[in-house]
């Protein structure tokens, strides 16, 4: 589903990613940790086509990101997507709602499959009950669940998540984390997400990846050492430790 072959990238005249090979199936739920400036974010913008490859190559569904326009086969949800101003006048319908416009047409038949799509969702990321409330009113978590939400709405097999945890209580936390976990085993979607919740990714990824520029860790959460290990791991090109998880 995602492939990354010899990936290099350069932000501001500086490289950032240097050699990185990474294969990830359908259906894997993967979490990213590493330090700050390790190249995590900048990953996920070369695999969403907003960043272009200095060398190698990145392939999503097969195809270059950057030439292809995958009508909602990818969800993006970014570190400040759940950060609305309170200002904005938006029920948790219509923001999940915005996750059906690039499938939109005005044809009767397409409108009554982008609202099954939007109900689904709501009942997915158990909001249906406040489908009807003003976005600002909801708390941190269910916030970060409507922009979930959002994305499910488009009907993605790959989602992304660039630090879906920040600024959620541990409750929210914990809620968010089995709702992933649910995506991943019952419905099937490929999840990849990146988290500082060392824990988090222990608890609920497949795999984890620690990136410091290059893949220094690629294995089972349960092998990845302690975070004051994880400093020994900078100085290795690579370590591989059955990164294909058996279900």
């Amino acid at each position: 589903m995602l492939e990354a072959t010899n990936l290099s990238v350069v932000r501001s005249g500086k490289l950032v990613l240097e050699d990185v090979n990474l294969s990830i199936n359908k259906g894997e739920f993967v979490g990213i940790v590493g330090p700050n400036g390790g190249g995590k974010s900048t990953l996920l913008l070369t695999v969403l086509g907003i960043l272009q490859p200095a060398h190698g190559s990145v392939t999503v569904f097969g195809h270059n990101p950057q030439n292809v326009n995958f009508n909602g086969n990818v969800g993006w949800v970014s570190q400040s997507a759940a950060s609305i101003p309170t200002k904005m006048r938006m029920t948790v319908r219509e923001l999940i709602s915005l996750g059906t416009l690039s499938t939109s047409n005005l044809f009767s038949f397409r409108r009554r499959k982008n609202d099954e799509a939007v109900e689904r969702a709501l009942e997915l990321v158990g909001l249906t009950d406040l489908a009807e409330m003003d976005i600002a009113r909801l708390s941190g978590g269910m916030r970060q669940r409507a922009v979930i939400g959002r994305a499910l709405a488009s009907n993605a097999e790959l989602l992304i998540f660039d630090e879906p945890l920040v600024n959620v209580d541990r409750s929210s936390r914990n809620g968010i984390l089995k709702l992933l976990d649910d995506l991943c085993h019952n419905e099937n979607k490929t999840l990849l997400m990146v988290s500082h919740d060392l824990t988090a990714i222990r608890q609920s990824a497949h795999r984890v990846i620690y990136l410091d520029g290059q893949i220094q860790y690629d294995g089972k959460p349960s092998a990845i050492p302690d975070l004051s290990g994880l400093a020994g791991l900078i100085g290795l090109q690579h370590v591989h430790a059955d990164s294909h998880m058996e279900e």
